[in-house]
């Protein structure tokens, strides 16, 4: 690569971080408007008590616990594929790795949150905390809930890691570009770098690293998730198959939320050039692999339960299969099985449309297999006379709206900050696949100089 084709690469990737437009700022408006809808559905809660929710014996966890284990699903989009990906040395993952990156890190603080308001009283948040209180009790370290705690977290911690390692170089680059307080504000995340072969030896041996040690945290933790719902004598959760389920939906619906993502960023950012029509196939063709997988296990599941045919796992069967809740249930093999099947299964509608088009009934159709795993288990629970019913309130509805506001507007503010593409990434590689227009200016600067080092191109 060139100086010329160097020098457009930075200018074209750094230039969202250069002011904003009107659009841009009533976007964070509205978007800021509607999280703060959510706050104060939650003070009102607060104020008023748990009672708002729709909340009940025997359906003691509702839209709350639905949409925590629905973002816990969506955090799988960044560390657990990124980290596939840069293990195999995938070169078209470049563009795309990022961009997967900060949607696990916004998913967890998003889904760590709900938990805190299905508590009710959340100034008593350190209950779950493990460690001894006044009177000397422990935890019970038996119960999976405590399990998530320590899952959660750790995923967390790992998962920001591994976003804030491969953008020093981006951020030293944006530094020696900045004046005055974004320069130091730039210059205090770089950390000093200065793109030495020393630095540049360390960043990748500490990627590798990371790559290697997070995809069994990635693992663990929706498994862990699943335990929630298996450790439990409840109809149709108990059961050893929930740990590989969980995971599988949890990748898939984490694919289709990236490549919504990489979508929206290509259309309005205008990075054509970089997230191209290669990448949505490459995306494609893993989220119809991962739709077959979970159409195996959904099968799987509900084979064993009707061959089974267990007197308490019967009435939650037929509820969700030609029930109140089976039009949530074909809504839900439609957005998961039907259309990838006939969108992703051929090049020629495996495009980008098409592949956004079925990322949308994919994320659709794994929030409502969140709510059938959690709602009928509980509504048909055990005897007859045991039996309840569900309907949200009003604060679980303006959360849940805000907790899609509080991703969208994460991410608008992730843009301006830091490059949404690593530039370092896609130099190194020097693939220009990723880039064709840039192949042709190199084409016209014939008189450039040799390809710079990698760090100077820091």
């Amino acid at each position: 690569m060139n100086l010329a084709a160097d020098k457009r690469i930075t200018d074209e990737l750094l230039k969202p971080l250069q002011g904003s437009s009107r659009r841009y700022r009533l976007t964070v408006a509205a978007l800021m408007l509607v999280v703060s809808a959510g706050v104060a559905a939650w003070a009102v809660q607060m104020y008023s008590g748990i009672g708002l929710t729709g909340l009940n014996s025997p359906v003691f966890w509702g839209f709350y616990l639905v949409n925590f284990v629905f973002w816990i699903g969506i955090s799988h989009a960044g560390t657990l594929i990124s980290a596939i990906l840069r293990i195999v040395d995938a070169g078209w993952r470049r563009p795309v790795t990022r961009c997967a990156e900060a949607i696990t890190a916004f998913a967890l603080l998003i889904g760590g949150v709900l938990p805190l308001i299905h508590l009710g009283r959340p100034w008593l948040f350190y209950h779950l905390i493990p460690f001894p209180d006044g009177r000397g009790l422990w935890p019970n370290f038996r119960s999976p809930l405590m399990w998530d705690f320590f899952a959660i977290n750790t995923y967390l911690l790992a998962s920001t890691l591994f976003l804030f390692l491969p953008m020093i170089p981006d951020f030293a680059l944006v530094r020696d570009r900045a004046s005055g307080i974004r320069r130091t504000i730039y210059g205090w995340l770089a950390m000093g770098w200065q793109g030495t072969p020393r630095q540049w030896n360390r960043l990748e041996s500490a990627m590798h690293i990371m790559a290697i040690a997070i995809i069994p945290i990635a693992v663990s933790v929706h498994t862990i998730v699943s335990f929630d719902f298996a450790m439990a004598v409840v109809p149709m959760w108990h059961s050893t198959i929930f740990g590989p389920y969980f995971v599988v939906g949890a990748i898939f619906s984490g694919i289709a939320a990236l490549i919504i993502a990489m979508a929206l960023l290509r259309r309005l950012l205008r990075l054509e050039a970089y997230l191209q029509p290669l990448h949505f196939d490459k995306l494609g063709k893993l989220l119809l692999t991962m739709s077959l997988l979970w159409a195996y296990f959904v099968f799987a599941e509900r084979l064993t339960v009707w061959y089974g045919n267990e007197i308490t796992e019967m009435p939650v069967f037929w509820a969700t299969f030609t029930g109140e809740y089976a039009p949530a249930f074909w809504i839900m093999v439609a957005g998961n099985f039907v259309l990838p099947a006939v969108l992703l299964s051929t090049k020629r509608t495996r495009t980008v449309a098409g592949c956004v088009v079925a990322s949308v009934g994919v994320v659709v159709g794994m929030w409502l297999e969140r709510f059938l795993i959690v709602i009928p288990s509980l509504s048909y629970r055990q005897l007859p006379y045991t039996w309840g019913s569900y309907a949200p309130g009003w604060t679980e509805i303006v959360v849940m709206v805000a907790s899609f506001a509080a991703m969208a507007l994460l991410y608008c503010v992730f843009v301006k900050f830091v490059p949404i593409i690593s530039i370092w990434e896609l130099k190194s590689g020097n693939d220009m696949d990723d880039a064709p227009h840039i192949v042709e200016a190199e084409a016209r600067d014939a008189a450039a100089g040799p390809v710079p080092a990698r760090g100077e191109a820091s």
